[in-house]
């Protein structure tokens, strides 16, 4: 059963910093590129960040996100995380990652496979 699995959002003020990861299950994540994904009550939903398939693992961000995000893979656990940072109000989203058997892509449309999605609140 193919899944992915979402995990360590929360609460967290201003400034502050929080790790997601996604958990692959059923696939190999290392086959496939992965992208978070955000989205605000009334938004449409975001590409934050990629990072490609294979050994290489180019990465890619949203303008809103550079400097402050990094994304990561471990694929012996078989998990990719996005470490934020400096964390604005304005981050505030359900995080979703995706799974692409090909290059990475912001689109969302282009993503197969998702997470159940992780709640991220920045608020004083």
């Amino acid at each position: 059963q193919l899944q992915l699995v979402e995990s360590g959002g929360g609460l967290v003020q201003p400034g502050g910093s929080l790790r997601l990861s996604c958990v692959a299950s059923g696939f190999t994540l290392e086959r496939y590129a992965i992208g978070w994904f955000r989205q605000a009550p009334g938004k449409e939903r975001e590409g934050v960040s990629c990072i490609s398939r294979g050994s290489g693992g180019s990465t890619s961000f949203a303008d809103s996100v550079k400097g402050r995000f990094t994304i990561s893979r471990d694929n012996a656990l078989n998990t990719v995380y996005l470490q934020m940072n400096n964390l604005k109000p304005e981050d505030t989203a359900i995080y979703y990652c995706a799974a692409r058997n090909y290059i990475c892509s912001h689109y969302a449309n282009d993503f197969g496979s998702w997470g159940q999605g992780t709640q991220v609140t920045v608020s004083s």
